[in-house]
């Protein structure tokens, strides 16, 4: 019985992120895995390389990779390859980027009640 109370409570966690995802996205034109990118380079004091990236936020290498080409994409993300080896890439935030990073920072979003206990900490 206990397990089941368990996992109605997991599966009431996940329907409250999959909430917040959604409007999010709706928000800000950016999924929560291509945030978090966001977040790392924009706490990074140097350029970032998709390895770097791929630990910050651990999401697998192959999901990072379709995560940055997106970003590029949406102008968010600078891509530069490397002085001394050509092949090596460094990512770093556009000026679009960063604007949309300080656009982030104001919650637009409302975290969900279930969820707000989480965020307790962060908003001091």
């Amino acid at each position: 019985m206990r397990n089941m109370k368990t996992i109605c409570a997991i599966r009431d966690v996940f329907r409250a992120m999959t909430n917040f995802e959604a409007s999010f996205e709706q928000v800000y034109q950016i999924t929560l895995n291509e945030a978090m990118i966001l977040c790392a380079l924009k706490c990074s004091s140097e350029r970032m390389t998709a390895t770097n990236l791929s630990k910050q936020t651990d999401l697998s290498p192959s999901h990072t990779s379709k995560m940055l080409r997106i970003l590029e994409e949406k102008g968010l993300i600078i891509r530069t390859l490397g002085s001394e080896d050509r092949r090596q890439m460094y990512f770093t935030l556009s000026a679009t980027g960063r604007e949309r990073v300080c656009d982030m920072e104001i919650q637009k979003v409302e975290i969900p009640e279930l969820l707000k206990p989480l965020f307790k900490d962060a908003e001091s």
